[in-house]
């Protein structure tokens, strides 16, 4: 079977093709009402669905793909974008390829050294889905659709970082790869010999991606400028070089909400797999809880410096993460157990006791704040349970909106904890369906435990009436009987959902 982190990106990928490629193209999160200069030292500009220049998508289009006054850095940019115009700019950019007689491997393999694919991740998949419909144009006798190709490249992509990216474990044999695409085509299967030969090929030679260094610093840099002066949020995403799909969101203005002395421990890797014995030494780390991610640098914090390559390869993403007391773990004192959304473990002694209930309060607190709402399951593709894809990205909701979302969430995981013990299979202790039933429970009653703990956390916050930090935790101990107990700490900034330009935290409304 797939890896759970394979399988729920995989899967996301696939639910949005369900309602089919169109849907996909013009989904919810439409930009509408804001205006594009559709080239550079052009004065034509486009109110996003209300009028289309073909003329000018042809020429921007020609522009982009011959890096006439761009870099290929903007390219994804303006392909992704979510309205007309930039659809009528792909499907231009995308006639300049011709895949005529090509595999799609090899198809995908010259489209990605075009320019790098980046973005959010919808914006990439639109790119995608202009991809699978050029390929298919190329090539009408194909033996699929437009979603088939579509479904084809997202697997092809993710199969890339199973068989190539880091720290994912046992790779996925041909035969996984193979009956996971079961019925994905258009209802039927993907004939095995040439899924065979696509599995064959990302195996003997990965994806590249179409990355220049010294282009990309560039590009970003350009771009954060002009956001910053625009008042903008400043976003830069970090990938680990083997798929786009999956990244940190850097905010490089983000609030730190702590940072202090952590010494930490790896106890399991992605998907629960315990950390191999020579990797499970106890390191410590300057921590930063800085936005949804956690920092462990190994030299003392300075809010001015930039953050070494070192630093990013052993940041922790916190998003829909939950921070627990380590109560099974007696070995050394003021220990606590982090698990993350794909299901990574950490331990983390703090100095004192004191300071391992705040760690834990505010990497909660954060969680709960700016963790965007799951991604909804996608339709019968897949075997067996397996976890559904939790979003880096931050939550578009106010504070009474993520409240509600955290609650209705809670209702569904209470009421699917209930109806699953109510049928626990009638089968011997290990087997197959036996170790399902077990998994799917535990990651219910787990799930069950998070979100009371972030809509306990928020409740708690609009108790207070407050956005400061250092109120909401007294008040949250002191309400359990410790009044007095926790000291200010060392960094005590008011929850925002980010920074503006003048340094300062922008405040969440009430």
């Amino acid at each position: 079977m797939w890896k759970d982190e394979y399988e729920v990106h995989f899967d996301f990928l696939l639910g949005l093709l369900d309602a089919n490629l169109t849907d996909v193209l013009c989904d919810s999160d439409s930009e509408l009402g804001s205006v594009d200069t559709l080239e550079r030292g052009s004065t034509d500009t486009l109110a996003n669905g209300c009028r289309v220049d073909a003329d000018a998508a042809k020429r921007l289009a020609k522009r982009l793909f011959y890096l006439e006054g761009f870099k290929r850095c903007d390219v994804a940019r303006h392909l992704g974008k979510n309205n007309e115009f930039s659809q009528l700019v792909a499907s231009e950019y995308l006639s300049f390829f011709d895949f005529t007689g090509l595999s799609l491997d090899r198809a995908l393999r010259n489209f990605l050294k075009a320019f790098p694919l980046m973005g959010e991740t919808q914006e990439r998949e639109r790119v995608l889905v202009h991809f699978s419909k050029r390929f298919c144009h190329c090539n009408p006798e194909a033996l699929t659709s437009e979603d088939g190709a579509h479904t084809l490249t997202c697997a092809l992509m993710l199969l890339n970082t199973d068989l190539h990216g880091h720290n994912i474990g046992k790779k996925m044999s041909c035969q996984q790869f193979i009956s996971n695409l079961d019925g994905l085509n258009d209802g039927k299967d993907f004939p095995k010999e040439s899924l065979k030969v696509l599995y064959n090929s990302i195996k003997n030679e990965k994806l590249e991606w179409a990355i220049e260094e010294e282009e990309l610093r560039k590009s970003l840099s350009e771009l954060v400028d002009e956001q910053c002066e625009a008042g903008g949020k400043r976003v830069v995403r970090v990938t680990d070089g083997s798929n786009p799909f999956i990244a940190i969101p850097l905010l490089l203005n983000a609030v730190t909400y702590k940072h202090g002395v952590l010494t930490r421990k790896s106890h399991a890797d992605m998907d629960g797999k315990r950390t191999p014995r020579g990797r499970r030494g106890w390191k410590k780390f300057y921590a930063v809880l800085k936005g949804m991610i956690l920092y462990l640098q190994k030299d003392e914090y300075k809010p001015d410096k930039d953050l070494s390559e070192v630093d990013l390869k052993n940041a922790v993403r916190v998003h829909h993460a939950l921070a627990t007391r380590a109560c099974d773990y007696s070995k050394k004192q003021n220990v606590l157990k982090l698990k993350t959304s794909d299901w990574r473990v950490f331990l983390l002694q703090a100095p004192s006791e004191e300071e391992m209930m705040s760690w834990i309060f505010r990497i909660n607190l954060v969680a709960a704040l700016f963790s965007a709402p799951a991604f909804p399951a996608a339709i019968g593709s897949m075997k067996k349970f397996c976890r559904p894809l939790l979003p880096s990205s931050t939550t578009r909701l106010n504070q009474e909106e993520q409240l509600k979302s955290h609650e209705n969430k809670l209702k569904q995981v209470s009421l699917e904890l209930e109806e699953h013990k109510r049928s626990p299979p009638d089968l011997t202790p290990k087997s197959k369906e036996s170790e399902e039933y077990r998994i799917k429970e535990h990651y219910l009653t787990y799930e069950k435990c998070r979100y009371e703990t972030y809509i306990s956390l928020l409740q708690a916050k609009f108790r207070t009436g407050s956005d400061d930090l250092d109120k909401i935790e007294a008040s949250l101990f002191s309400g359990e009987g410790k009044e007095g107990y926790l000291r200010k700490t060392q960094s005590s900034p008011s929850i925002s959902q980010g920074q503006g330009v003048n340094g300062r935290a922008a405040f969440f409304d009430l």
